[in-house]
């Protein structure tokens, strides 16, 4: 499609950016990709089964920041008691803050099965399922958690925070209350005590990711379920539910408790007011989805080659820019969350894998990409978001008002113009 050719939603001439279409598309409120059904269904059921083991990540994520804390050899760290598999979302379940899905509040039934039998569908001690490696991969969890501690400044209060004398205080109170009848790990806490804080900060970050997955997990199934009744019907559908859920629990609070011997020490009280969209949802969006580092084994790590970026903003490595068949790799985190969601497709995404796939040994890779469409739709409904809270409505009569919001739609996009971006090529369905 030439340029020229491309005709503007709004009174504005035609967008001379690079991807003129998509720009036009999310003036009409659309997404990054393209309205079709095939599209639908694949970003619908990779929401759900992205959910299923997300249900297990933001429950872990809190257990192990609020529970596990600083202990030197957590090998049990991804063995959930039943206080936290039983523990209510607080956006599911008739007790909920805000009911985004109506499904139950405690561990999704099917994470649970998958928990007792794992793939061999046999129950075994966890503890085999564990060391067989036949469970949910936290690892992928805490590569993005990983990925927001090293990428910090994203924007918002939180991350300053924890570089304030204040954390620092709250952490010291919390470090010397669980190592109490420790000596050893208090006199290295008193010879390394900056050591310790930023493992606490690493821990803030657990927290901090916990609570943004808590929300995003009911925000999916409920999708699916939506999809199943045929209320979700298109892609701008879609992209305007993630948007409302933005808006809706924008405020939810972002903090980190720590329980040591029955008591709550507060690191990051509720009380300093820090929310889910601007010290959660964006910074995980900027370090997971754009940033994040080369995986091991794909990139060469020779910056005097300059095959690594200079500048930590230039970072190019996220979902959005993925290579899906190199990442198919094991040992990849992106490869680990596919083997994860592999367990809990629903049957009309299985269907559509074994009509295109070259056989089951592809269908990790079909499925990456799926994802990779989905997070287009995603990272699509923060940028209208954005516009929403920041800039004009889609449909305001001024011209300049309307040339604001395609500055802004254009300079989002500047970002896909590097040549390892997929927005190219999910614009097209036979990117398989």
């Amino acid at each position: 499609m030439t340029q020229t050719s491309i005709q503007s939603p709004t009174k504005l001439p035609p967008s001379q950016h690079q991807f003129p279409e998509v720009i036009h598309r999310l003036e009409a409120g659309g997404a990054m990709l393209p309205d079709t059904p095939e599209n639908l269904m694949q970003i619908i059921g990779i929401y759900k089964a992205y959910a299923v083991p997300m249900d297990f990540y933001w429950r872990d994520l809190l257990y192990i920041a609020e529970r596990v804390f600083l202990d030197p050899v957590p090998f049990f760290k991804y063995f959930l008691p039943k206080e936290y598999l039983e523990l209510h979302n607080h956006y599911a379940g008739d007790d909920a803050d805000i009911r985004i899905w109506r499904g139950e509040a405690t561990a999704h039934p099917e994470l649970l099965e998958f928990m007792e039998k794992g793939e061999v569908n046999k129950k075994l001690p966890k503890l085999l399922h564990h060391l067989w490696h036949d469970r949910i991969n936290m690892e992928f969890a805490e590569a993005c958690m990983q990925a927001m501690l090293w990428h910090r400044g994203m924007g918002g209060l939180f991350d300053p925070y924890l570089d304030t004398d204040e954390y620092k205080a709250n952490a010291d109170r919390a470090i010397k209350a669980y190592f109490k009848s420790n000596p050893v790990m208090l006199g290295l806490y008193k010879m390394f005590p900056d050591m310790f804080i930023e493992q606490v900060r690493q821990l803030s970050y657990y927290s901090n990711l916990g609570l943004f997955w808590e929300v995003m997990a009911p925000v999916f199934f409920e999708m699916s379920d939506l999809y199943d009744e045929g209320k979700i019907t298109s892609v701008p559908e879609a992209m305007n539910f993630l948007v409302n859920g933005i808006f809706a629990i924008a405020g939810r609070p972002i903090y980190h408790h720590v329980y040591i011997h029955g008591e709550c020490y507060e690191i990051i009280p509720k009380s300093k007011g820090f929310t889910w969209l601007y010290e959660a949802a964006l910074p995980y969006v900027e370090a997971v989805f754009y940033r994040t580092a080369p995986f091991r084994g794909t990139k060469s790590y020779n910056a005097q080659a300059k095959q690594v970026p200079e500048d930590q903003k230039d970072f190019h490595f996220g979902i959005l820019y993925a290579d899906v068949f190199p990442v198919g790799t094991a040992g990849i985190p992106p490869t680990l969350l596919m083997q994860d969601m592999l367990h809990f497709l629903p049957d009309y995404l299985v269907d559509y894998y074994q009509q295109y796939c070259r056989g089951e040994d592809d269908t990790l890779i079909q499925l990456g990409i799926s994802f990779q469409r989905s997070m287009y739709c995603v990272t699509s409904a923060v940028i209208q978001a954005l516009r929403q809270a920041l800039l004009y409505p889609l449909d305001d009569p001024n011209p300049e008002h309307l040339m604001a919001n395609r500055r802004f739609f254009e300079s989002q996009l500047d970002r896909f113009q590097r040549p390892e971006a997929r927005l190219r090529d999910v614009q097209r369905q036979d990117y398989r």
